[in-house]
Formats: C-alpha cells, structure tokens, sequence
C-alpha cells in the first residue's frame, strides 16, 4: 500500500514524540520520586571529632586538627533533619519560659518568639552523640535556689568629721600683735586664747561704749522718761556692735569696770580640737572674714571606703561594718555604714560609703588608710546557677540548657548578682530544676552557630515554585503548544 507524502510526515511525527515521551517519562520516574539511592544517601553515617564537633566528614578517619580518630555521628543530628516536618507545639519566649503564646510574636522585653515542638525542643537546639559528649567533657548541674552571700573588702580612708570642723577669722581689719597658737597640730580647748590683734576700729568702739556708759548713767535719773530711754538705748547699741566683733560678754564687763580701752583684742578659740591649718603669723596684717586658723575636733572621724560599681547591690546605708587598723594587731573597730554618696568618684571610678566611728585615744589619725569589711546584705531563694555556666558575649549572656538524649539547647538569660561562692543569679530565662551546662560551652556554642546556618542553608525556600509533579505538564512546558511543535517538525523533516 502506498502512503502519500502527508501521511508519511504524519507517521514520522507519530513516532517521534512517542519516543520523547517514553523517555522523558523513564528519566522523570528516575530523577522526580526518591528511589532507593536517596534513602541509602539520607541513611548514610558521618563521623566527627569529640574534641572539634565542627569537623564533618562523610568516611572514617582522624581529626585534621587533633589526630584523634573520629567517631560516627548519629544519624538526624548537626541539623540534617526535615525541621518544618515536626509540628509547633507553641511559641515561647527567650528570656521566660513561662511566657507561652498560640502564635508567633514578641514578649513583654521585645525579643521575637522562638518554637517549641512537641518533642520539647525548639528550632535552635542541637544534638550530639553521646559518645562524642563523653569525648568533649561535658558537665551540668541543676538550676537551684540558694541564698546568696558576698563579704565586700575594700580599703577605707580616715578622715576629719566635717560638721566638727571650724574656722577661725577676724571680723575687723588689723594686725596681730601676738599668737597664742603658733604651729599647726597644736591641740587648744575651748575657750582658750589664740591671738591678739590691734584695729584702731576696734578702740574707737571702745571710746564709744565708754562714752555711752557715762550718758547712760547721767540721764538715768532724768525727770523725763524718754531722756532715760534714749540714753540706755545708745548704751545697748555701743554694746551690740563691740559683740559683734567677737568681744566677748566679760571683756565688756572689764571695759565697762575698769572704763580702760584696751589696744588689742584678744580671740578666743570657740571650739576645742587640733590645729590643722595656720596662715596667721605674729605683725602680719589681717582683712576682715579673712581665715587665720582651722580647728578640727577628731574625737569622732569618718571613715570613707571605696566601693566599685558592682558591688553596689550588697551595700546599703546602715549596715555593719569592721574596721581593721594597719598598724594594730587585733585593733578592729566595729561601726555601721551612715551614708552612701549619691556620685562616683571620676579618678578611680568608684563610690564613697562613709562609716562614723569614736575616736579615744586618737588612735585613727586623719588620712590615714585603713582595711573595710563590710558584710553584704543577703539575697534569700534566689534562682542561681554556677558563673561557669553562663557564656557572656558583651552584648547577651548565653547557657545551654540539656534536653536529654544529647540534645541542648542554646538559651539566652538576664543574670544578677555573685556571691562569694561563684554562684550567679538568674533573673530570666531559666526554671527551677533544669539541668544547664556548666563545661565545653564553647564548643557547644561554636557548634550552634555552625549547625544553625548549615540549616539555614538548606532549607528550601518558600516562595521558590513547585516541582511539576505530573508528566503532562511537563511534557506541555517541554515541547511547548502541539500546534507549535508540530510545525517545527514538519519544517525539520520537509
């Protein structure tokens, strides 16, 4: 039977995209559904180091780094498993467990909600095998309440109590005529004489009470009261002023007995004490409200102790405190704390806690250094853990909190205070009875971040398109419209 020319054509074009079809189909079966080779490649062990958990390989051998020989890996660990496969059980956030959502979202502190699963782990978990934990030395302890306590040593500075320190001045202009007190550490009592000085201010005042004194007397049996009145009234005014220039009440008594004046005046300590600072010196010219003397009283001292920022916590105002004296064996004083100062000291960058103590005996002398026990104020049923389990970044603090079956978890937490003791608090971020790591934490750490962007790395992404699951399709986005294609074969077999 003959065929004509168009039938022929038909065939061949019959033919050919059978053909295509055929194997398009046998390589789409091959290549589109998992077959036995990827199950045997998604099964296949890898090794590591237990000393460097970030060295991978796909054989057995030794580390490049340590020569140790590697062990196997188990298999579904360094973040190989299908992690959108597991189920979110809820969204919790970083710093408080306790703080559970239904949805993705941020907590009261701003931080973004992390997964939890159903198999009680979260999306930033790692898993090793438990020989490889062996190998690296990995210890925990739990997350426990305990009472915290720290001793806070510090040294401290003796020095003058200032409400009992004074300054002597003269109120008149003049010349001193003679010291009483002529060298700075002269201890003088109250009331006694320091220096002499002449003001020719101060004799006229005198002339003027005496002046005063006599009207006074001559006018006090005036047959007219207001005469009287006037010349007791001038009488006051005279005594007035000489007060105010620090005579005092028996100098007046003695001018008013004796009717003398006298050249030089003579000031008198109104404060008992030691002599701490002396500019007055025998002929030398004085101003008014110039300071010629300083006394300072020590029977009572402060004691300012230095205290760096971080051990603020534990010291407040009136708590006790000990005292040790250098030079003194078993001369330890006891006090409590009257003041904290509310600003830092920008020289040594600390803070001033002030102690008042009595002083018999002078034995605390002014500057003078001295050793500070100051017994801090306890912190009772604080959440705590050892300060080795906690990795601080600068920017956040970090523990690994143990998940069971080799699993750990990275948890960022917000820590408190130290005791003496190494045991820091924990503000959030952790529970009561958990089990945290508390060695080999730079390993896990370095191993977190290595496994959580090999997982970014390999998970697909959302908005990629999805893989054409049915042949037809295919075989439409392969050749293109019938019509099309058929005209191209045509035009290739003309």
């Amino acid at each position: 039977m003959k065929l004509s020319g168009t039938t022929k054509t038909i065939l061949i074009i019959a033919g050919l995209l059978a053909a295509l079809a055929a194997g398009y189909l046998a390589g789409g079966h091959r290549h589109g559904v998992p077959g036995e080779g990827g199950a045997a490649a998604d099964a296949k062990v890898q090794y590591t180091c237990g000393m460097h958990p970030f060295v991978i390989q796909d054989e057995p051998g030794i580390c490049p780094i340590c020569n140790m020989e590697l062990t196997p890996l188990k298999a579904g660990t360094g973040g190989q498993g299908a992690a959108g496969e597991r189920k979110v059980k809820h969204w919790a956030s970083p710093m408080d467990p306790t703080y559970v959502r239904d949805e993705p979202g941020q907590d009261y502190m701003g931080h973004d909600l992390v997964a939890v699963y159903e198999d009680g782990g979260s999306g930033s978990e790692i898993v090793i095998d438990p020989v490889v934990v062996q190998n690296m030395g990995i210890r925990t302890t739990a997350v426990e309440r305990r009472d915290l306590r720290r001793m806070v040593r510090t040294v401290g500075l003796v020095t003058y109590a200032e409400p009992l320190q004074h300054s002597v001045n003269s109120k008149i202009d003049g010349w001193i005529e003679r010291l009483y007190v002529d060298q700075t550490g002269q201890m003088v009592k109250k009331g006694a004489p320091l220096l002499e000085i002449y003001s020719p201010e101060l004799v006229s005042a005198q002339q003027e009470y005496l002046l005063a004194r006599d009207h006074s007397r001559a006018t006090a049996g005036s047959e007219f009261p207001q005469i009287a009145e006037g010349g007791r009234r001038l009488l006051e005014a005279a005594r007035t002023r000489l007060k105010y220039w620090d005579v005092s009440d028996r100098q007046i008594a003695e001018l008013e007995a004796s009717g003398e004046v006298r050249k030089t005046l003579v000031l008198y300590s109104p404060f008992a004490g030691v002599v701490t600072m002396k500019k007055a010196l025998s002929g030398m010219r004085v101003m008014a409200g110039e300071e010629l003397l300083q006394v300072s009283d020590i029977s009572r001292v402060w004691v300012n102790a230095d205290l760096y920022e971080y051990e603020l916590p534990w010291v407040k105002a009136g708590q006790s405190a000990e005292v040790e004296i250098p030079f003194g064996v078993g001369r330890t004083l006891r006090g409590k704390i009257t003041y904290l100062y509310p600003y830092v000291e920008k020289e040594t960058r600390t803070v001033k806690a002030r102690l008042e103590f009595a002083n018999p005996g002078l034995a605390l002398r002014p500057d003078m250094y001295a050793n500070v026990l100051i017994r801090g104020e306890e912190e009772k049923g604080a959440l705590s853990v050892p300060v080795e389990a906690v990795l601080n970044s600068g920017t956040r603090q970090t523990v690994f909190v143990v998940l069971g079956e080799g699993r750990f978890e990275p948890r960022m937490v917000q820590t408190g205070l130290q005791d003496d003791e190494g045991n820091l608090q924990i503000l959030l971020g952790l529970r009561e009875g958990e089990q945290v790591v508390t060695s080999a934490q730079f390993m896990l750490d370095s191993e977190s971040k290595l496994r959580e962007a090999i997982q970014k790395m390999r998970q697909p992404k959302r908005d990629a398109p999805a893989t054409p699951a049915s042949g037809e399709e295919s075989l439409e986005d392969l050749f293109g419209e019938p019509t099309q294609k058929q005209d191209d074969l045509e035009a290739l077999f003309r």
